[in-house]
């Protein structure tokens, strides 16, 4: 073991205190941290000053708007740190399995898996061994705690192949990267009694093993996981989306900025070892987690208020859309019944905050946004937008009661919690294992600030790769599959909600209270939707007077070299398809009302329920027994 070397020998986190201390002479928590560099003798100690400074950095450093340069320094601190692990004899910190569900997604996964060996190279968490390969090595090093896989739910060949040889070029970077396509996830079920498993891992025997749903292939994977892993108590499972990043999401006055300025596997690691903690969910910023079938009212609202705004500007005024927002975007300020969750529906409408970077006015403004409308039925928002706000993560570890599906980690104590109800292949899988889980942990299932990038859209195209339940055509976008698996949803998430709070699963509930219970929750999601229904009409009436107000300047002056068609053209095309996917004839509120699918799908969610004890002790027996290698 090599000697810790002097206080020199730490550049980065002396730069900081030194910084801080010259900005912050009255700060009588930075001093100490110099006088104990130059007392400290050994490597532990010194990893225990970095563990004990880097939150005063961060808080410290956030005070501020963030430059390049501050991020560099913040980032070597954590490569110093990692060098000091680097000279000890042992690193007991947790190794990382990140598992990646996709679905036809290859320029998703791509940009996903670049911002994580991104992140590798940024931070170095575990380590990272270098020099000649061995001859059986395809790569001249890797990351030594962090390993990723690839569950492939994908439809197409030529995107299974594509995803096959991501796998290899970023294993040859140094990013392991393990494939765990259909043929092997077959395999892994056939180990196992498939009957008693259906509701968890689906229909082994399907000819078509793809699209099975994220649900079934999230659960496939934790038996991958737990092989992997060798049911090693130090492996934590971190879950993501494909269309997302490992960066944060900051607006500031010139324009929205994505920085990798979270060392995610550093401060999962201190979570789970300096808390008890089984299963920890963190959230997105960037594009929102909620459905489009949810979000209309909200959206609409906000458009309103824009274009009043803008139609009392002058066209060729320089922009005025690029205030910063002093509100905070969550979930709840997406959602159109936000009450549902407990929370305070928003009163205010959200102003829009312009994206557009170089000199503009108000007609390249409108454009710019009407060409995007259309993006929200690929679940983007064009009017709002979650940023990061830096909190002390440990401090922000909390009881957590719904799980964001596409952001959790959790141990090997976790892995009993699988994804329930998978095989109705229903929306809001993650907030219903949340309550289960809830009922059962306490305060072991935690929430905490570790925020993802969420893109729902790529560039090239403007829209999602794939995404089920939305269909494009042309012009119009149908999104009623979606819309019908969410209202489902939302009957399976609030009759588990009710039944957990009479202490289902641990106690046995009546059958008869379970009918009852599901009967009486789609009676009333029918009426919240139907009340919503109501409030989008009058809003998509206000918002369609409003564009095709003669009064307004994009109307009045046609007689100028100008072409304001194509906004206008975008927007009513947007309302076009809120009358096709939210009017009284739409098909998703005419499937949600009839009753004959009522009824099939409440006898499927009471089922399902009923079954569920079943389930879980299928799946205790499934763990336990499972080869591992």
């Amino acid at each position: 073991m090599k000697s810790p070397g002097p206080a020199s020998s730490h550049p980065a986190l002396n730069y900081f205190l030194d910084y801080f201390l010259e900005r912050y002479p009255h700060n009588k928590s930075i001093q100490p941290f110099k006088e104990r560099l130059k007392k400290t003798d050994g490597h532990a100690e010194l990893i225990n000053i970095y563990n004990d400074a880097i939150p005063l950095i961060e808080n410290l450093m956030w005070r501020e708007q963030i430059t390049e340069a501050i991020l560099e320094k913040y980032q070597s601190v954590f490569k110093e740190l990692e060098s000091i692990y680097g000279q000890c004899d042992t690193d007991n910190r947790h190794d990382f399995i990140i598992a990646i569900p996709v679905a036809d997604r290859p320029r998703h996964l791509n940009t996903c898996l670049n911002s994580l060996l991104n992140l590798c190279r940024t931070y170095s968490y575990g380590g990272f061994s270098s020099g000649p390969p061995p001859p059986e090595e395809q790569h001249r090093g890797k990351y030594h705690k962090i390993r990723v896989l690839i569950a492939d739910d994908s439809k197409h060949e030529k995107h299974r192949l594509e995803n096959i040889e991501m796998a290899r070029q970023y294993s040859e970077q140094g990013l392991e990267v393990i494939y765990f396509g259909q043929e092997e996830q077959k395999k892994t079920i056939e180990k196992l009694n498939s009957e008693d498993l259906k509701n968890i891992l689906g229909n082994v025997n399907m000819d078509n093993f793809y699209h099975k749903g994220a649900s079934i292939t999230r659960n496939i994977s934790y038996l991958k996981l737990r092989a992997l892993s060798n049911n090693t108590p130090r492996t934590l499972f971190y879950f993501i989306d494909s269309d997302q990043e490992f960066q944060i999401k900051l607006q500031t006055l010139n324009g929205d900025t994505s920085l990798y300025a979270i060392n995610y596997f550093y401060h999962l690691d201190r979570a789970f070892t300096t808390e008890n903690i089984s299963v920890l969910t963190g959230k997105v910023v960037g594009d929102p987690p909620v459905s489009p079938s949810v979000m209309a009212a909200n959206l609409l609202e906000d458009l309103i208020l824009f274009i009043q705004t803008i139609a009392a500007y002058k066209p060729e005024q320089s922009c005025q859309f690029h205030q910063l927002s002093n509100s905070k975007t969550d979930d709840a300020a997406y959602h159109d019944m936000a009450n549902l969750f407990g929370f305070k529906p928003s009163s205010d409408s959200a102003q829009y905050h312009c994206k557009i970077k170089s000199e503009h006015n108000h007609i390249t403004c409108l454009s710019h946004l009407a060409g995007k409308l259309n993006q929200f039925f690929d679940g983007a928002h064009p009017t709002k937008n979650s940023y990061y706000q830096h909190e002390d993560l440990l401090k922000t570890i909390k009881p957590a009661r719904t799980i964001y599906t596409g952001n959790y980690v959790f141990n090997q104590q976790g892995m009993k919690y699988f994804i329930p109800f998978a095989s109705l292949k229903l929306r809001m899988a993650g907030p219903t294992l949340g309550r289960i889980i809830k009922t059962e942990t306490g305060n072991s299932f935690v929430s905490a600030n570790l925020p993802m990038l969420h893109n729902r859209t790529v560039n090239t195209t403007g829209k999602a790769e794939f995404r089920p339940g939305i269909s494009h055509r042309k012009t119009s976008i149908d999104i009623s599959d979606e819309f019908s698996r969410q209202f489902f949803g939302d009957v399976m998430l609030f009759s588990m909600q009710a039944l957990c709070e009479m202490g289902y699963p641990e106690k046995i509930i009546p059958h008869e209270t379970i009918i009852e219970t599901v009967e009486n929750t789609t009676r009333d999601m029918l009426h919240n939707y139907s009340c919503r229904q109501t409030d989008i009409e009058k809003k998509l009436e206000t918002l369609t007077s409003l564009i095709n107000n003669p009064q307004h300047w994009w109307n009045s002056n046609m007689a100028q070299p100008v072409n304001f068609q194509p906004a206008k053209l975008y927007f009513n095309e947007f309302l076009d398809n809120i009358n096709l996917n939210f009017g009284k004839k739409s098909s998703g509120y005419q499937f949600i009302h009839s009753g004959s699918n009522q009824s099939t799908h409440m006898k499927k969610i009471i089922d399902a329920i009923i079954s569920f004890p079943h389930d879980r002790a299928a799946w205790t027996h499934a763990l336990k027994s499972y080869d591992i290698k």
